[in-house]
């Protein structure tokens, strides 16, 4: 069997600032392209409103589409090309609009398919879908999401702590908060629609990226009950990610290659899904190396453990050596 990165000696510890500078700039990027477009780009699941996807017997002209959607009184729509050049979505996101329909959201896909038929003609206006959304409804999925996320993070906390210790806990769920701030700063850099296939993405991202950073984590718990030979914490959680590192790359590579293939291959309803988890592939990883670690190393010398043995407190703050005497003490203090 073909064994990659066996034996690796990596550093990973050591490289934290430049990894915390790098989140930092991609993180303010983010929140200067939010700042400047103003907000996040929902879709009509969210917000309410009508989404219609129309094709025309020949490529329009944009400007004519909206002029005429304009004089029917139809204002605030967004007009996308779809795939082929004669294929458009438009979005009617006034929920004025919709409140003052007699037949809601279905009343303003109406007179959208009637103004587009008498500009271009009966016959060269297809309506191929229609999907239409109340204001309150888009409001509860909206607050339901973000409920959602809540709770997935406080239930990986308790799970954690109890799993393994309050530091390690906080250390893996301020990791997984680092891979959900930076994914959102990626949506909005590339202004993707957030639905409720790309909260399904993120919810997704966030038990992936807790299970990595578990198995680095477990493989540190077991480290730390054998005889330390004078290592420090940093370089047992180097050695713990480069044992992990060839099961990590297997695992990375084939998510990878199942999510290309969905970005590639399956259309443009699910392709926001597959950038999210393309992407989250990546983040899971470098924060699972060069995030979690020196987290758990900075909780580890504020709050250490309280033990009678001071060699075994020098182990998690990287001061001295463990005499071989003191191996049985700290492997019994570690197994706490």
């Amino acid at each position: 069997m073909l064994r990659i990165f066996h034996n690796s000696r990596y550093e990973f510890v050591k490289h934290w600032r430049l990894a915390a500078g790098l989140t930092i700039a991609f993180i303010v990027a983010g929140l200067v392209t939010f700042g400047i477009t103003g907000g996040v780009n929902y879709i009509i699941e969210f917000t309410g409103g009508t989404l219609m996807q129309v094709q025309f017997k020949q490529a329009p002209d944009v400007a004519v589409i909206r002029s005429t959607l304009d004089k029917a009184g139809i204002s605030g729509t967004e007009i996308q090309q779809y795939g082929a050049a004669t294929e458009y979505t438009i979005r009617a996101r006034d929920e004025k609009q919709v409140e003052a329909q007699a037949a809601g959201a279905e009343g303003i896909s109406k007179e959208i398919g009637a103004a587009l038929e008498q500009q271009f003609g009966a016959g060269n206006v297809t309506i191929v879908r229609t999907e239409a959304v109340g204001p309150k409804v888009g409001g509860e999925l909206r607050s339901g999401a973000f409920t959602a996320m809540v709770l997935a993070s406080l239930f990986t906390l308790i799970y954690l702590a109890i799993r393994f210790d309050w530091r390690f806990g906080a250390a893996a769920v301020i990791s997984t908060a680092h891979d959900i701030l930076v994914t959102f700063a990626f949506i909005k850099l590339f202004n993707f629609e957030v639905s409720l296939t790309v909260v399904a993405a993120i919810l997704t991202l966030l038990g992936y990226s807790a299970n990595d950073t578990i198995i680095i984590f477990d493989r540190v718990r077991e480290n730390l009950r054998k005889p330390h030979r004078g290592e420090r914490l940093a370089a047992i959680l180097d050695r713990s990610i480069n044992e992990t590192l060839p099961r990590s790359i297997m695992t990375h590579a084939t998510t990878l290659a199942a999510t290309l293939a969905l970005l590639f291959i399956a259309g443009e309803v699910i392709r926001p899904f597959a950038w999210v988890m393309a992407f989250g592939v990546f983040v899971a990883t470098f924060s699972s190396m060069y995030v979690a670690g020196p987290i758990l190393l900075w909780i580890e010398s504020r709050y250490p453990r309280e033990a009678d043995d001071a060699t075994a407190r020098a182990v998690r703050k990287g001061n001295e050596p463990v005499p071989p005497a003191a191996n049985g003490r700290s492997e019994r203090l570690a197994a706490r």
